[in-house]
């Protein structure tokens, strides 16, 4: 550890650093002129006492992170593991909060072994010296569950696992439906196991960067529009693709509910033999278009012959007119997150400094709330960001 000791001499602050290389990351902290920690002054008639009063021990711990709640985290170093309350810190690390990254802790206090009871945590950055970076892995498996938020897939070996997949890439060349095998592209480690003899493997804290029926995710470029100035023929005319935009409203396994555009009629959409694509997730709020060959003019929706379905690019939307959301229970937050329990059980965090706040209880342990995000601002990282947060 590097401590770094600060002390009211005059009417000024000094530093004074033990063992403490120039790039380690709490230098960094101390020389951004971040003043938020505490500001003392004293008079040049201080007495020792006081001086040995006001003094503010900082100090880093860096490890890798085991678990995280929303409001603890469990870090693991070489020789311990240690619980630490992060409610009122600052979450920066660049990837999130994913379970096997190399993290560092900077608090106030002192720690008593593994007892952080008495230290306070001010920031959770990212490892300065990072041995091992996380690296893209995949996984495959058979499809048990599809939500907006989550998949779980059961590998060859017989290990299921629930990932979390809100604002996840998504892409079925054949469709999506229970049974069919699927490649994961993600970030992150699996929590040590050893020890546990569960079929069951927790991924609630991986980030999840693609999904497909193919191994190598390619996605086909749009036909292109007939020329409208060439002659067609009655069957070509009779075969032409249209379009009808709609809003997602959920999705469960193959079935997509969504609501189509001047309608107030739900209607279930079969993905199970369509080719299906959602460059930001599968949010409820957020834009699709189907592809149909048909007359909605003189038969219904069910009538006509849907032959894709592709979600909106969020990548080409400004926060004004963004839809993706996501409804859960807050369970947990810090200085600049909540973290929500998500109606299909994804556990969710969101980075919410510049989000707008329409709840009634301003964002509260225990409140259902809606969050607006951003896929495209979280493409790497497991913390969303929140455009609005609204009681649900």
């Amino acid at each position: 550890m590097k401590k770094l000791l600060a002390a009211c001499v005059c009417a000024g602050l000094s530093f004074s650093f033990a063992g403490c290389s120039p790039e380690t990351i709490l230098e960094q902290f101390t020389s951004t002129g971040d003043t938020s920690v505490r500001e003392l002054t004293s008079s040049s008639d201080t007495t020792t006492e006081t001086e040995t009063k006001d003094r503010i021990y900082m100090d880093e711990l860096s490890g890798t992170l085991q678990d995280f709640s929303g409001s603890q985290l469990i870090l693991n170093t070489d020789s311990a593991s240690y619980v630490f309350n992060v409610s009122n810190a600052t979450l920066e690390c660049k990837g999130g909060m994913i379970t096997g990254d190399e993290i560092s802790i900077i608090y106030e206090g002192q720690l008593s072994g593994t007892d952080t009871g008495s230290v306070h945590v001010l920031k959770v950055v990212d490892e300065f010296h990072k041995k091992n970076k996380l690296k893209k892995r995949t996984a495959h498996g058979q499809v048990i569950s599809l939500t907006s938020n989550t998949i779980t897939i059961k590998s060859k070996k017989g290990k299921t696992a629930t990932y979390p997949i809100t604002g996840t890439k998504q892409y079925y060349q054949n469709g999506i439906k229970a049974g069919d095998w699927v490649y994961l592209t993600f970030k992150g480690k699996f929590p040590d196991t050893s020890n546990d003899s569960s079929v069951s493997l927790n991924a609630s804290h991986l980030k999840v960067l693609s999904i497909s029926d193919l191994k190598d995710l390619e996605i086909p470029d749009p036909t292109p529009t007939p020329d409208p100035k060439l002659t067609q023929t009655p069957e070509q005319i009779e075969n032409k693709e249209k379009q009808l935009l709609a809003t997602v409203q959920g999705v469960n396994l193959n079935i997509l509910r969504i609501l189509p555009a001047g309608s107030d009629t739900s209607f279930n959409l079969d993905m199970s033999a369509i080719p299906a694509y959602f460059k930001g997730g599968i949010a409820p709020g957020s834009h699709v278009n189907v592809t149909y060959i048909g007359d909605l003019e003189t038969t219904s929706l069910e009538e006509v012959r849907i032959i894709a379905v592709t979600g909106e690019d969020p990548d080409t939307i400004n926060d004004k007119h963004i839809s993706f959301t996501v409804t859960g229970t807050i369970i947990g937050s810090t200085a600049n997150t909540i973290t929500v329990q998500t109606d299909d059980g994804a556990i969710d965090t969101f980075r919410t400094e510049n989000a707008q706040d329409l709840t009634a209880g301003g964002m509260e342990y225990g409140d259902c709330v809606c969050v607006t995000f951003h896929p495209s601002k979280s493409k790497s990282s497991n913390i969303y960001t929140a455009i609005k947060v609204q009681d649900a």
